[in-house]
C-alpha cells in the first residue's frame, strides 16, 4: 500500500512538515516523488517510519538514528526486541516511583515517618531513571541491555553511605578536574593519577569488577558524546579530554 504525505502523517500521528524535514535531512525519503512533486510512501517507509518514532521516544537524536538506521548491521527485529527491552524497564521504573509516592501520601496522611531507607530507594531510582533518558541508548548498545541492568540493580542496591559516597565521588571529580585543567596539569602526572583512581572507584560502585578495558571505553564516550563532554566541561572546557587521557594513560597501570 502506498501513503501519501498527508495519509502517513495522519496514519502515524505526526505533521506533514515533520515528515518534510524527515526528508530534507535524509531520515526519512519518499519512495516516489511524483511530477506533481507530492511525496509517496510504501511499506519499507513505513517500518522506517515506526522505528524512527520508536527511537525518538526513547530520546534519541535524529542524526544518531540515521546513524543507526543506515548502518549495514542493522537489524529491525535485534532493534524492536532492545526496544520493548527499555520500555518494560521504564514500567518497572515508573511503577516503582508510583508506589514510593503513594507510600509517602500515605505515611503523611497517617502523620507516619517514612523509613530513611524507604525515602532513599526511590532518590535512587530516580537516579537511575535520569541515566537512563539521557544515556541510556548509547550505553546499552556500547556494553549491552544485561550489563546495564546489572549495573542499575547494584546501584539500586547501594546503601545509603555507599550512595553518599558515590554522590561525594561525582563532585570531588568534577571540581579536581576543574583545578586539574586550570592549573595546566598532565594527565600522566600525580593529578590524572588521583583523578584515575577517584573515578575507577566511582564507577565500581556500581560496577563491582574492575575492568580497565571498561574504564577506558567509558571515557571514550565523554570526549566522543557531547551530552558526557557537556557534563564535564562545564565550567571548565577541557575536563572530559583531561580525564579520558588520563584513564587512557593510568588504566592499566593502577
Amino acid at each position: 500500500m502506498e501513503y501519501s504525505i498527508q495519509q502517513l502523517a495522519q496514519l502515524a500521528g505526526v505533521s506533514t512538515r515533520t515528515l518534510r524535514w524527515y526528508h530534507s535531512i535524509g531520515l526519512l525519503k519518499p519512495s516516489r516523488v511524483a511530477d506533481s512533486g507530492y511525496r509517496y510512501y510504501g511499506p519499507a517507509e513505513v517500518d522506517r517510519l515506526q522505528d524512527i518514532l520508536y527511537y525518538r521516544a526513547l530520546g534519541v537524536e535524529l542524526a544518531r538514528i540515521r546513524e543507526i538506521l543506515d548502518a549495514p548491521s542493522f537489524d529491525r527485529l535485534t532493534a524492536l526486541r532492545g526496544h520493548l527491552a527499555q520500555l518494560e524497564y521504564r514500567r518497572r521504573n515508573i511503577q516503582e516511583l508510583i508506589d514510593s509516592v503513594k507510600a509517602t501520601i500515605l505515611s503523611e496522611e497517617r502523620n507516619e515517618s517514612m523509613s530513611d531507607e524507604a525515602k532513599f530507594q526511590a532518590f535512587k531510582r530516580n537516579s537511575v531513571e535520569e541515566n537512563e533518558r539521557t544515556y541510556g541508548n548509547e550505553i546499552r548498545e556500547k556494553y549491552g541491555d544485561e550489563e546495564v541492568d546489572r549495573a542499575n540493580e547494584t546501584f539500586m542496591g547501594l546503601t545509603r553511605e555507599q550512595y553518599r559516597e558515590w554522590e561525594g565521588l561525582g563532585k570531588e571529580i568534577l571540581e579536581k578536574l576543574s583545578r586539574a585543567v586550570t592549573g595546566g596539569q598532565d594527565p600522566s602526572g600525580p593529578a590524572g593519577e588521583e583523578l584515575t583512581r577517584l573515578h575507577r572507584r566511582w564507577l565500581t560502585l556500581t560496577w563491582g569488577k574492575y575492568d580497565p578495558a571498561r574504564h577506558r571505553g567509558v571515557v571514550q564516550l565523554y570526549v566522543q558524546d557531547p551530552r558526557f563532554a557537556d557534563y564535564y566541561d562545564g565550567d571548565t572546557p577541557g575536563c572530559a579530554r583531561f580525564l579520558c587521557d588520563a584513564v587512557t594513560w593510568w588504566a592499566d597501570r593502577l
